[in-house]
């Protein structure tokens, strides 16, 4: 399977250093090895998606180990759902590749090569350095740049995506596996920003063409340094409204206790 042309949705032919379709389309593959499919005309900025700052403090909260217990859930439902001689995995959102690499294990004992998608150039450029088993790809994901019925399934950890295009690249019998915050994810950090702090609101994704199959929960308590607090702050979408105090005061902590509270959903393609 390769990716499609993501301005005449033509399949792109790969040679050594781009690829390109029968329109002439050409989008060159950069030296760490992705290829960037998001067309001037596609962004919604100059450079979308997590700042180079963002990226690398997220690979260091994640490869501390705190979220191990999340990608380890999800690989373990990927082990179980893929069937023998599956062809293709995709990780949306797939940020700097740390649950992307894990998954691209368990594709691999099923037969299917990974792609990891990322509207970040930053994000894609450091994970194509370090996983070279995964093809990563710069990339809306509104207009996912792959074929109809290519994906035996999908991740989608936090990030958004169109229902409409799930259903047209995920195979019949296919899979989707979501994860959103539980109810009480990051109460604790979302004290020291807000008055009032609101639980998530229950889980309510509808994804047509997909029968939910499988709702679970994962949550279990962090212990965090000062630093590591600040990168998980910096991670979230709530970051923007801590005032400068906050972050100072979560730089001096030695010891920051917070909880995480995940959603995981499994949906399969039925029609």
């Amino acid at each position: 399977m390769t990716f499609c042309c993501p301005l005449c949705h033509a399949p792109l032919a790969h040679t050594d250093k781009s690829y390109a379709c029968p329109q002439g389309h050409r989008f060159d593959m950069a030296k760490e090895g992705y290829v960037n499919l998001l067309p001037v005309q596609h962004k919604r900025s100059r450079d979308p998606g997590d700042s180079a700052e963002m990226m690398q403090a997220r690979r260091a909260f994640l490869d501390a180990g705190h979220y191990q217990p999340l990608r380890d859930a999800v690989a373990g439902k990927l082990a179980a759902l893929l069937p023998d001689g599956a062809t293709s995995l995709l990780d949306i959102g797939c940020g700097e590749g740390y649950y992307t690499s894990a998954f691209a294990q368990t594709a691999q004992e099923k037969g299917a090569a990974t792609f990891g998608l990322d509207v970040s150039k930053s994000a894609i450029r450091a994970a194509a350095k370090r996983y070279s088993e995964v093809t990563f790809c710069v990339a809306s994901s509104h207009r996912l740049p792959f074929e109809e019925n290519s994906m035996d399934a999908v991740v989608r950890i936090y990030a958004p995506c169109k229902g409409e295009e799930l259903a047209r690249v995920v195979k019949e019998g296919g899979w989707v596996i979501t994860v959103t915050p539980g109810p009480r994810h990051l109460m604790e950090l979302k004290g020291l920003i807000y008055s009032e702090v609101l639980l998530h609101a229950p889980h309510s994704e509808q994804l047509e063409g997909f029968a939910l199959k499988e709702a679970l929960s994962l949550a279990y308590n962090m212990s965090l340094t000062g630093k590591e607090a600040v990168a998980l702050l910096q991670m979230t979408p709530f970051a923007w409204r801590a005032k400068p105090e906050v972050w100072e005061a979560l730089a001096k902590q030695t010891h920051f206790s917070c909880q995480t509270d995940f959603s995981i959903h499994c949906w399969q393609r039925v029609s």
